[in-house]
C-alpha cells in the first residue's frame, strides 16, 4: 500500500469558514490540554515556562504558515496575527523550535526491530519472528546478522545487553534470543518513550486538524467508543482491541517491508497508528447515561 500524502490533500481543499467559533475552540482546548498540563506539571514545568514556549510557536507558526502570497512576512503582521507584541516578536523571531527527539539509538532499534517483525529471514512459516542464535558460524540468520544488516556502528553484543535490560528480549532454555512482542513499547526507555509521544501525538493531532480544516477531510481517522458500560466489558474489549490492532500493526509493516525494496523513494511519509484507552466516567456524565457507540472522523 502507499500511501501519497500530496495526491490526498490536493483532492482537498481549505473550508471556506472554520467549523467552529471562538467559544467553541476555547472549550476544545481546554479539553485536550488537560492531559498536557497534567504531564507539565507533573514534570515541575510551570505556567510560566510553558506560556513561554507557547509565545515562541506562535510567532513560528504565524512566521511559516501565514504570511501572506508573495509578500515578506513582516513583525507587524505577525504582531497583529498572534497578539504578540511587537518588540517581543522581532526579540524572538528565528528562536525555532525544532529540537528533535529522534535520536540515534532509537532510530536504530526501530529499524531493526522493524526487520526482525516482516523479513522472511527472520521469521517462522506462520510469519511470527523467530527466535536466533546469538550468532551463527554457517552464515545463518542470528541476532548478530540482524543488527549488522541495519548498523556497523555498535556491537550486537552492546544492543543485546541493552535489550535484555529493557525486557525488548529474552533468552531461552538453549540461550537462543526471543522477541518480547508486548514489552517493546511498554518497557522502553524515558528517551524512546519522548519520541513516541511527540511523533505519535503530533501526527495524530496533525491528521485531525487538517480534516477540520479541509473538504473533504484528506485523512483516515475514525474511532469507536462505548459509554456506561461494566468495568469487565471495558477490560475484555481492551484485551481483543490490543491483539487485533497489533496484528494489523504488524501486517502493514511486512507490507511496507516488502514493498519499499523496489521503491524510487521519495519526499513522502506514512505513518498508521492504534490507540486504545479503556477509562472511567469523567466526572460531567451522567452515571444512568444510556450505553452507546459513535464513530468519530
Amino acid at each position: 500500500m502507499v500511501f501519497q500524502r500530496p495526491s490526498v490533500l490536493l483532492m482537498s481543499k481549505p473550508r471556506a469558514k472554520l467549523p467552529f467559533s471562538e467559544e467553541t475552540l476555547q472549550a476544545m482546548l481546554v479539553r485536550m490540554l488537560r492531559p498536557l498540563v497534567k504531564l507539565a506539571l507533573a514534570s515541575g514545568f510551570n505556567f510560566t515556562a510553558f506560556s513561554a514556549v507557547l509565545r515562541r510557536l506562535y510567532i513560528e507558526v504565524a512566521e511559516k504558515e501565514f504570511a501572506l502570497p508573495n509578500k515578506q512576512q513582516t513583525d507587524s503582521r505577525i504582531s497583529l496575527l498572534t497578539g504578540i507584541h511587537r518588540k517581543d516578536v522581532n526579540r524572538l523571531r528565528g528562536q525555532a523550535l525544532t529540537a528533535s527527539f529522534l535520536t540515534v539509538g532509537v532510530s536504530q532499534t526501530s529499524r531493526i526491530l522493524a526487520r526482525w517483525l516482516a523479513d522472511p529471514l527472520y521469521c517462522d512459516a506462520e510469519d511470527r519472528p523467530s527466535a536466533l542464535p546469538r550468532t551463527s558460524s554457517d552464515g545463518g540468520p542470528s541476532f548478530e546478522s540482524l543488527v549488522s544488516d541495519i548498523t556497523k556502528d555498535v556491537h550486537p553484543r552492546s544492543i543485546l545487553d541493552d535489550w535484555l535490560d529493557k525486557g525488548i528480549v529474552v533468552l531461552d532454555q538453549d540461550g537462543w534470543v526471543q522477541l518480547n512482542l508486548s514489552s517493546i513499547v511498554p518497557n522502553a526507555g524515558d528517551e524512546a518513550r519522548r519520541h513516541y509521544f511527540t511523533r505519535n501525538l503530533r501526527d495524530h493531532v496533525q491528521a485531525a486538524v487538517m480534516n477540520l480544516m479541509n473538504d473533504p477531510p484528506p485523512y483516515f481517522e475514525r474511532a469507536v467508543h462505548y459509554d456506561g458500560i461494566s468495568p469487565a466489558l471495558a477490560a475484555q474489549l481492551d484485551e481483543i482491541a490490543r491483539q487485533e490492532g497489533m496484528a494489523l500493526l504488524l501486517k502493514l509493516n511486512k507490507i511496507a517491508h516488502r514493498a519499499i525494496k523496489d521503491d524510487p523513494g521519495g519526499n513522502s511519509r506514512w505513518i498508521a497508528g492504534v490507540y486504545v484507552m479503556p477509562e472511567a466516567a469523567e466526572a460531567d456524565l451522567r452515571p444512568d447515561a444510556a450505553s452507546k457507540t459513535e464513530t468519530d472522523e
